[in-house]
């Protein structure tokens, strides 16, 4: 392990003299905010410098390599899985501050954002010129588009639009030495030499601080309707799933609760729910009006002919986010239930996800927890929340994690689908990935960081 420096009071006031005016933070209240992101990790940091200026994010990495200290990007902080957590001290770099839209060209479909744009701000200002940014990552009123581009978050849309890295087209980065980087193109096309834009998305401020992104937009649907459709089992749900895309439907979003959410979420839903451990599908399309109106018809039609027990239809505006709402309180609500809680967020192909759902119950028994399982049944990305009712059952609970996601990877799948592996999911790498793999990624490291100095310790085991 690389042996990093201290914040001396020496090095504290070269930082000083070399950033904007009010960059660096020392309250107590911000550096307890820092320590912390939703995956429930704690790491308080040395110092938290708010970069206003691309010039205060060279400046801090230039120091970075010749004082030897950390620096770990954070964007929203809304991530699961520490990655913008300081484990090894140093500085927390806010991107927060770097908030500028630079400018929308609705002509070319494109938008310059700057990395501490909040997600749903990028979103409002594409509809604003009757265009549209797909990515819908949960969190959108606290997540940056930074951080999306660092994780390549994904979201329920992933299903027809596809996730983050689908939407950049190019990327403005600090180098761990400092020096500026501009990746990419601004048409739809373009080979030039490797790809750094998709190197640089998803790597999780490992290998540069991404302080400015070019976004393709798309025409924005002029419609969008949802619907519920509830199942007596898992089974049936996803057999409706299968059959509604094998006929040549793609919503724009498919997601699944289990009978566990749904038995912390249930009240909030219209109808009754059948059986004992029923499921339930969220539908939703969009585009033209005259065509999704009779096409949602049609799929709550398949869905009643794979058992759906129960179908509504979203009548208004106000309904459909009634049905969102559903599906945003599930993650709250299993988070208050249970005193230990994993969140893990694995990918299955769509056709092994009935048979991921229907094993849970016997890890249940065996490992005595409670798995609570949502998420996006249209990509096959399943939100697994492992929960037991005493902390001190970490160590029998983590067992339980890693023979869950052994169990993934022997159905052809993934262990992390949209939530990045940061410090929460390091240990668990070596199951996916093989030693040639994982010696080739750390060279890469090696090559953009060599003093190891930029969001040192996650990702690799």
């Amino acid at each position: 392990m690389t042996s990093y420096s201290p914040l001396t009071p020496a090095i504290r006031s070269v930082i000083a003299q070399h950033l904007s005016p009010g960059a660096i933070v020392t309250d107590a209240q911000t550096i307890t905010d820092a320590a912390t992101d939703a995956s429930n990790l704690c790491y308080p940091p040395e110092m938290v410098v708010r970069a206003q200026t691309v010039a205060n994010v060279q400046a801090l990495l230039r120091l970075a390599n010749h004082y030897r200290f950390p620096v770990i990007p954070r964007g929203g902080g809304s991530g699961l899985a520490g990655a913008c957590l300081a484990d090894r001290g140093g500085v927390v770099l806010s991107t927060r501050g770097l908030n500028v839209i630079r400018g929308i060209d609705p002509a070319n479909f494109t938008m310059e954002v700057e990395a501490g744009v909040i997600s749903s701000r990028v979103r409002q200002a594409a509809i604003e010129h009757n265009l549209f940014y797909p990515p819908d990552p949960a969190g959108m009123d606290l997540s940056t588009i930074g951080g999306n581009a660092a994780t390549d978050a994904g979201g329920p849309a992933c299903v027809k639009y596809g996730t983050t890295r689908d939407y950049i087209l190019g990327l403005e980065a600090v180098l761990p030495s400092g020096e500026l980087l501009n990746t990419g193109v601004r048409t739809r096309k373009g080979v030039v030499g490797y790809d750094l834009t998709n190197l640089l998305v998803g790597c999780e401020g490992t290998l540069a601080v991404i302080t400015a992104l070019t976004l393709k937009l798309i025409p924005r649907p002029p419609a969008t309707v949802g619907a519920l459709c509830a199942f007596g089992c898992m089974g049936d749900a996803m057999r409706a799933v299968a059959r509604i895309m094998a006929e040549g439907h793609l919503p724009s979003a498919i997601e699944f609760l289990d009978h566990r959410c749904l038995e912390l979420v249930g009240e909030m839903l219209p109808f009754a729910l059948p059986g004992t451990r029923p499921s339930l599908l969220l539908i939703e399309l969009d585009g033209l009006e005259a065509q999704i109106v009779p096409e949602r018809a049609t799929i709550l039609e398949l869905a009643r002919a794979e058992g759906a027990a129960t179908t509504f239809y979203a009548a208004t505006e106000d309904e459909r986010q009634q049905i969102w709402d559903v599906r945003r309180q599930v993650s709250l609500r299993i988070h208050d239930h249970a005193a230990l809680y994993i969140p893990e967020d694995v990918a299955v192909p769509l056709s092994a996800i009935a048979q991921l759902v229907d094993a849970l119950p016997a890890y249940e028994q065996r490992y005595g927890v409670d798995i609570f399982a949502f998420g996006h049944a249209g990509d096959g990305n399943i939100h697994l929340n492992i929960t037991a009712q005493h902390p001190n059952r970490k160590p029998e609970v983590m067992a339980g994690v890693r023979a869950l996601l052994q169990m993934v990877l022997s159905l052809g799948g993934t262990i992390s689908g949209e939530h990045g592996i940061g410090l929460a999911k390091r240990e668990f790498v070596g199951m996916e990935l093989p030693p040639g793999s994982i010696d080739l990624q750390q060279g890469i490291k090696q090559l953009f960081d060599p003093n190891q100095i930029l969001n040192p310790g996650k990702i690799f085991p």
